[in-house]
């Protein structure tokens, strides 16, 4: 069974070829592709994440409740200020960022298969973070109400949301590491991941419309060091490159190369 949104309703075709159209609910701030879980993807995805941690009945009723969205490349499936939702990521790289009133944003984190996304909103209520692919990515919807409701009644469940939390503060300041810190070639990384996702569209491909002068100017460096770091990722088959036109080929490895220790 597949189930589409279509304009606050949603679709479901059969396995027969039939289709039925219904008022089902789906969370305001979300919008995809939902599919009925029969592989195991979401499982080994919550074997790999924080949740694996919780109580067995606990974990088996937000597997139970829970529902698989599948979305293409360059689709914003939250927005800043929705209602608070959580989820699990279980393929693809999907990024967080902010916007500020003209319009730059900001990646504050990038999250892959086993990360679960909006434990913080759940607990202190809706932020001005977006979220969006960056390839083709499937979720996990997580209730929330269930989760924090347990979380108030069990240590147990607390103290694996608060460890979660601490978790994701020292993403953050590692990223701001990499940021400060980071060898030329993680910051090129890291500003071509940003340059292209600010402007990719559904379906689209990761292009970073920049000079090699704008990307050293905006990576701390000088175009010569730049341009050796593209010539290593170029033959590595991460991106390719034209006049000031970059296309991203791995968004994954890309972003595997923002990682690691913050050498100069």
């Amino acid at each position: 069974m597949t189930i589409q949104r279509q304009t606050g309703r949603v679709r479901i075709a059969g396995t027969d070829g039939g289709t039925a159209v219904g008022d089902i609910s789906v969370p305001d701030g979300w919008a995809a592709t939902v599919v009925d879980m029969g592989d195991g993807e979401v499982d080994d995805a919550l074997a790999c994440s924080f949740l694996a941690q919780l109580p067995a009945e606990l974990l088996g009723r937000l597997r139970e409740a829970g529902e698989r969205a599948d979305y293409p490349a360059g689709t914003t499936v939250y927005r800043a200020g929705s209602d608070p939702q959580a989820a699990l990521v279980v393929r693809g790289l999907i990024r967080v960022y902010l916007s500020s009133p003209g319009g730059r944003q900001v990646t504050v984190r990038y999250a892959r298969p086993g990360d679960v996304l909006g434990i913080a909103v759940l607990v202190g209520g809706p932020a001005d973070t977006s979220v969006q692919t960056l390839e083709p990515s499937s979720v996990f919807r997580i209730s929330g109400r269930t989760l924090t409701a347990a979380a108030r009644q069990d240590p147990r469940v607390s103290w694996a949301l608060a460890e979660e939390l601490n978790r994701r503060l020292y993403g953050v300041l590692e990223q701001t590491a990499v940021n400060a810190f980071g060898s030329v070639r993680q910051r090129v990384a890291v500003h071509l991941l940003d340059l292209a996702s600010d402007r990719q569209r559904p379906q689209g491909r990761l292009v970073a419309n920049v000079s090699q002068q704008e990307l050293a100017d905006a990576a701390g460096s000088v175009r010569e060091v730049v341009a050796r770091a593209l010539r290593d990722l170029r033959a590595a088959g991460i991106v390719d490159t034209a006049a000031e036109r970059i296309e991203i080929l791995d968004p994954a490895r890309l972003y595997a190369e923002s990682r690691g220790s913050t050498g100069l």
